[in-house]
């Protein structure tokens, strides 16, 4: 075995990593995107712009010897002006399958939201960091490193201290998941700790993660990107954003839901495919969008502003599009024997939040995404589930 001082430095490149769409050179390295370049030109807003670069599901995946490994990156961090800034965001490092080791990288650049209701910004620019981990066992292995889910990470290089080759084909299934900030992993704890990342681990698959804060729309571009790429099992976690974004109506969400689901087939005509509606969230049950801000016991969390006597009018509320939900699947299940429907209350419901409450009144913590991962791997992975082993 080498010394650590002896580094072997390998090109990052598209074989050694897993759970992106795109890879962007920049002026550093390497930006991996979550989204296609036609879909991000698509792109209507910079919440979504920036949530598909947030690198959650990415990973670095490869086989060594090497006991120290060395990764450097840029990120960009998120941070409000007037509150404190966020912690550095976590680095996991897996050896054939289990935490093996944690790190973090200071500096980078800063995104700093001077305004939280028009996500005003400013960049403030650092420098490059490198995230270590070291006393790794000296013998080959399968060596992951999950990237910040909620920090864009620019990828500049990678050093061992034995030489790296690419992952054996596992043979596993690829899980193509999409949803919102929860699936995207707000309020977890590290990237290996969010709720898709839990069931892909239980299910024994390859996680593809296009959950985007605030950003689970119906959007045709990220239909048309789902539907392009290879997946065995496919989810879509649909609902919460579109209600407290205040986005559309009854009449337009229907149609939508149909269209996104006509474009996934398109692709994909006989995958198991999982609509999924939301979780249990107390303060959108029953009064649309749009969600605001609310400071005023001077920790941060959410309340929806909208009338709830406006749901006559066609004003969405997680109430209404759960039935709504339950009702187009059931239709079409009739001619889609590989389309299933999951109600959301089943993964995170009242008794969840009694045990496991949402500290912003939106996200879950570290424990409520535990929960929705077991309770996903359980109802999706398990005995009889629509991605039970033999399902796809």
């Amino acid at each position: 075995m080498n010394t650590e001082h002896d580094w072997t430095t390998t090109p990052i490149t598209a074989d050694i990593l897993r759970g992106f769409l795109d890879l962007e050179p920049t002026a550093h390295g390497l930006l991996p995107h979550r989204l296609p370049a036609p879909a991000r030109r698509q792109i209507p807003d910079e919440q979504l712009t920036l949530a598909e670069a947030q690198p959650s599901g990415v990973r670095l995946a490869f086989r060594t010897r090497a006991t120290v490994v060395e990764l450097d990156t840029l990120p960009t961090k998120r941070a409000y002006r007037g509150f404190p800034a966020p912690a550095d965001g976590v680095y996991d490092l897996l050896v054939d399958g289990s935490l093996a080791g944690q790190a973090t990288v200071s500096g980078g650049n800063v995104h700093m939201i001077t305004d939280m209701t028009t996500q005003t910004f400013e960049l403030q620019e650092g420098p490059v960091g490198t995230a270590r981990f070291s006393d790794l066992p000296a013998r080959d292995k399968d060596v992951e490193i999950w990237l910040p889910h909620t920090e864009i990470t620019e990828l500049i290089a990678l050093r061992t201290n034995a030489p790296v080759e690419p992952p054996h084909d596992s043979g596993r299934r690829v899980w193509l998941h999409h949803g919102s900030s929860i699936s995207h992993g707000s309020n977890a704890a590290h990237p290996t700790g969010i709720w898709p990342a839990l069931a892909a681990s239980a299910g024994g698959v390859d996680l593809i993660n296009l959950g985007f804060g605030g950003s689970a729309l119906l959007d045709p571009f990220t239909a048309r990107a789902m539907r392009d790429t290879s997946a065995d099992l496919i989810s879509l976690k649909i609902g919460i954003n579109i209600v407290n974004r205040d986005v559309m109506r009854l009449r337009a969400f229907g149609p939508a839901v149909h269209g996104f689901l006509d474009t996934l087939r398109d692709g994909h005509p006989t995958t198991p495919l999982l609509v999924v509606s939301p979780t249990w969230c107390p303060v959108q049950e029953d009064t649309p969008g749009p969600l605001m801000p609310d400071l005023a016991d001077g920790t941060l969390k959410f309340k929806a502003t909208g009338d709830p006597a406006e749901r006559a009018a066609g004003r969405l509320t997680l109430t209404v599009i759960r039935e709504e939900l339950a009702r187009i699947v059931a239709r079409r299940m009739a001619e889609d024997p590989n389309l299933h429907y999951l109600d959301g209350r089943d993964l995170y419901g009242p008794t969840d939040y009694a045990e496991f409450p949402l500290p912003d009144e939106v996200h879950p913590d570290a424990a409520g995404h535990r929960r929705i991962g077991e309770n996903f791997a359980r109802l999706a992975f398990g005995h009889d589930g629509p991605f039970a082993t033999g399902a796809a």
